[in-house]
């Protein structure tokens, strides 16, 4: 099928260039990386380079034409063996779907004083009546998700660190080289920055690579791949080309594995343009947003739990039970303080949701799902109900998620507030390996229930 070059662009900002010269011409064999035009603007000129190999078909936009839009189809490459009959079939335009794209960070900016990237996601899918609910523990409806993307779509592999022979260090993959084989359940060496650069790779090229890290805190190796790689690649080839890759593995504090193996890592994904950050707590959740995450054209970081890989829940046993990117859920109703928290920290949310009621104080309860895009609209529609907010991460507070949500009450509910909103998190140190030590280290129930009386003046 032929190939449209589009207009690039040269900065966030840039909406149009000029198109100055034509340096093929058509009928002329194209290589990849040849130089085939120079658009400008203002302030800077730029050489298009070929991304592919073929001939120059057709020249849509002539050149010295002004005001070209970005991502305007400016001509097309034919590959071998076709021909101008062949011009026809060409694609129309993909709109780049990452929260990186210039067009899209505009269209989701909820004022021109706010640049915070918004979610738009559809509500969660309806369970019809009579739905036959399976209780799974989380690494199983982690595994099934896998499976059922990958007889879905045989573009989807899994590769990782001891994925196959060993079943996963944590066994969310189970079964699956069983299934599936050794071509799309790869056990690869230790080596973090080199398996996720083939995935970010084979994600290029089209496929869809499930990256597993048997903890994120191995990811750091492979920091380079993630953020210069995958997450700015359809940003820097103007919307050319995309990477649907997810990044998936245990985040955060397990137990007694000390400061190198205990990181949280929330604020760190969530910091990047074209990256999605997903950290779902219930059973239910892993599963439909995995599916959602393995669908996605741009790469999503899933965090997991290792604390939570053995909890258990409810899943709808339905075809194809896929949760929208995006949307935080409302778990528990209440009028007089809302919690915010994801992961592992909804476990001290609810407990504390639990205490605050024996005293009279009712707490609606918000599970983010996901950190970016963010549900800033769930978030301040509760806290313009309740007047009143804490957030809870396992994080270290310094620039955490905690903090950023905070920033967003005070610029879009801040009228609401009757108290400020206060966070609970990790303790500013290292985590300690001593079991009593990492105790007083990570939030608590405890914390949270004070946290909530405090803005709640009891």
């Amino acid at each position: 099928m032929p190939i449209q070059v589009l207009m690039p662009a040269l900065s966030p900002t840039m909406e149009k260039g000029n198109l100055a010269k034509w340096l093929k011409k058509e009928g002329e064999t194209i290589k990849s990386g040849d130089v085939i035009a120079e658009i400008e603007t203002d302030k800077a000129t730029m050489e298009v380079e070929a991304t592919d190999e073929g001939t120059l078909g057709k020249i849509l936009i002539p050149e010295g034409t002004a005001d070209v839009a970005v991502n305007t189809p400016i001509a097309t490459i034919l590959a071998d063996g076709e021909s101008a009959a062949d011009l026809a079939k060409a694609p129309a335009p993909a709109k780049p779907a990452a929260e990186a794209a210039p067009a899209a960070a505009k269209a989701e900016a909820p004022a021109p004083k706010s640049a915070a990237p918004q979610a738009v996601a559809e509500p969660d899918p309806e369970v019809p009546a009579g739905t036959e609910m399976v209780t799974q523990t989380i690494r199983e409806a982690l595994r099934d998700a896998m499976a059922e993307e990958m007889r879905r779509d045989p573009d989807v592999f899994i590769m990782g660190e001891e994925v196959a022979e060993y079943q996963g260090a944590y066994k969310v993959t189970q079964g699956l080289l069983q299934e599936f084989g050794d071509r799309r359940v790869i056990d690869t060496p230790i080596t973090e920055h080199g398996f996720a650069g083939i995935g970010v790779g084979a994600a290029m090229a089209g496929l869809k690579p499930i990256v597993e890290f048997m903890t994120f805190n191995f990811a750091m190796q492979a920091m380079d791949q993630i953020i210069n790689s995958a997450a700015k690649t359809l940003y820097m080839s103007g919307g050319q080309m995309g990477c649907s890759i997810v990044f998936r593995g245990p985040n955060g504090a397990a137990a007694r594995v000390a400061a190198q193996h205990s990181q949280d890592y929330s604020s760190w994904y969530s910091h990047v343009p074209g990256l999605k950050v997903v950290a779902p707590y219930s059973a239910a959740d892993a599963k439909g947003l995995l599916k959602a995450a393995i669908r996605d054209p741009n790469p999503v970081i899933f965090l997991e739990n290792e604390v939570l890989y053995g909890h258990t829940g409810e899943v709808p046993k339905l075809d194809d039970y896929v949760i929208p990117i995006g949307k935080a859920r409302i778990v528990r109703s209440g009028s007089h303080v809302t919690i915010i928290s994801w992961s592992n920290g909804m476990t001290y949310a609810l407990k504390a949701a639990d205490e605050l009621a024996k005293d009279g104080i009712e707490a609606e309860v918000i599970d983010l799902r996901t950190l970016r895009p963010m549900d800033t609209e769930t978030i301040v529609n509760s806290v313009k109900k309740t007047g009143r907010a804490v957030t809870v991460e396992e994080g270290w507070a310094q620039s955490g998620v905690g903090a950023e949500i905070a920033a967003r009450i005070m610029e879009h509910a801040f009228d609401y507030l009757d108290a400020p909103v206060t966070r609970v998190s990790g303790k500013d140190v290292p985590m300690p390996y001593a079991a009593n030590l990492e105790k007083l280290a990570l939030p608590s129930a405890a914390e949270v229930v004070e946290a909530a009386k405090a803005v709640c003046y009891r």
